[in-house]
């Protein structure tokens, strides 16, 4: 009997003995993260929790701890890249809307002021007037449009379409234009119809700010294409040009919100920097991807691909 308490004792006393350096290395190792973790958010730094230890359950508790903190930089990361966008938005849309209102501006105390206009120089200036609120108007459509894509409130209904047809009809629309621009055009949309799902509004405002682009930015280069081809699966549509074309380090940057490059901001461009958001926005609603392919005076090429549809 007295064998048998004491065995049950050492026992007894083995398991506390074991329990204490348990708690104990876990008492270590919780002050450990507990510091590390201080360290961290004071100095805001990106490091993760990193302490030897073999203790299981520190080991999981670690690695949750260590997915927070990357969540937390994402977090972080993305809040900073939203903030300078909504800097760089304000200033733009600032930039874009001052220039047209000061010259409506201009024109409304031109009108108020001066009695000794004629009445075909008083029709001219309001022509103008109108014609320059109307640019406002539309860049103030735009903002508004990018606003809804991004918030999900834009609806957009797909159905089967034609494809070809489309980029048909938009490529003839444009082509007083070209022509003006002295733009040779070489177009290649098969024959064989080619069913897209998709929204044919969203694909004519999609091919419309893509041709205008290259119309404006590309128009040096002398030539215009449009081709629609198969790939695999898929409908791509080559929106071209060999003009001056975009430099490799702007390439990522083109889609987003009015990111213009320098020369976007000279009245001759008028560019707004909204169009090309816009474009990504609406492919994207429509299942479909837009990627650009740039060398300067050799061929600038943005492709919107979409799923084929066989039925």
């Amino acid at each position: 009997m007295v064998l048998l308490l004491s065995t049950i004792i050492v026992v007894l006393l083995l398991i506390i003995g074991v329990q204490f350096y348990f708690r104990r290395n876990m008492k270590r190792d919780l002050n450990e993260i507990q510091k590390k973790l201080f360290d961290i958010i004071e100095q805001k730094t990106t490091e993760k929790v990193l302490i030897q230890t073999d203790q299981k359950v520190t080991k999981q508790f670690l690695i949750q701890i260590n997915r927070l903190l990357e969540y937390n930089q994402q977090v972080i990361a993305d809040y900073v890249k939203t903030k300078e966008s909504l800097r760089k938005l304000l200033s733009n849309m600032s930039h874009d809307l001052k220039t047209p209102l000061t010259v409506i501006l201009g024109y409304v105390e031109k009108l108020n002021l001066d009695n000794s206009m004629s009445v075909e120089e008083r029709g001219q200036v309001l022509n103008r007037l109108h014609q320059k609120t109307l640019n406002v108007i539309a860049l103030l459509n735009q903002f508004f449009d990018l606003v809804k894509l991004d918030s999900g409130d834009y609806s957009i209904p797909l159905s089967r379409i034609s494809i070809n047809e489309i980029c048909r009809k938009n490529v003839l629309e444009f082509y007083s234009l070209l022509q003006s621009k002295n733009l040779q055009v070489e177009v290649n949309i098969p024959e064989l119809s080619y069913f897209i799902l998709g929204n044919e509004e969203a694909i004519n405002r999609v091919l419309s700010n893509l041709i205008s682009n290259a119309i404006r930015y590309g128009s040096d280069g002398g030539v215009f294409g449009l081709d629609v081809r198969e790939e695999g699966d898929y409908i791509a549509i080559d929106i071209w040009d060999k003009g001056k074309g975009i430099a490799k380090v702007h390439q990522e940057q083109v889609f987003e919100r009015l990111y213009t490059l320098d020369d976007a901001r000279n009245p001759e461009f008028q560019g707004s920097g909204l169009g090309l958001s816009i474009t990504k926005h609406l492919v994207e609603a429509m299942k479909g991807s837009i990627n650009l392919n740039s060398i300067p005076y050799e061929k600038t090429v943005f492709t919107c691909i979409f799923h084929r549809i066989t039925y």
